[in-house]
């Protein structure tokens, strides 16, 4: 049985982009729909929870540095909210500190890739292994 027949009984994965690069952000939503995701973008942090509330989703890719509400805000809600605390979140960031990574582990995040290390079949093969797809 091919791949492809095996995924259509199950529900597609949904995936939440939270990027406020708005060509980046298209770049990861053609892609991952490609690869058979449902996706969800929203454009900042503040945005984030309410949309994951509401779309439920099975993985979060969320951006780091952006306007108001950081990535590491957002993570930080996510994981003291009992609905989302258990969401899957892939952080992407183009901080290449050590500290930020901790910071991110320490807080939860179940996977920290920097932009400029990774290109975007690195950030799907990541998504795929969360989700265990």
């Amino acid at each position: 049985m091919s791949g492809m027949e095996e995924n259509l009984g199950q529900r597609r994965k949904k995936i939440l982009l939270v990027e406020d690069d708005d060509g980046l952000a298209q770049v990861y939503v053609i892609r991952l729909e490609t690869e058979g995701f449902e996706i969800k973008r929203v454009p900042n942090g503040e945005d984030a929870l309410a949309a994951t509330l509401e779309f439920k989703p099975d993985l979060i890719l969320l951006d780091v540095m952006m306007p108001k509400v950081s990535g590491f805000d957002v993570l930080d809600i996510l994981r003291n909210t009992p609905e989302t605390a258990n969401v899957k979140v892939i952080m992407l960031t183009a901080l290449s500190q050590e500290t930020d990574r901790e910071k991110a582990q320490s807080m939860g995040v179940d996977d920290y890739l920097v932009k400029s290390q990774v290109v975007i079949a690195d950030v799907v093969e990541r998504v795929k292994l969360q989700l265990g797809v």
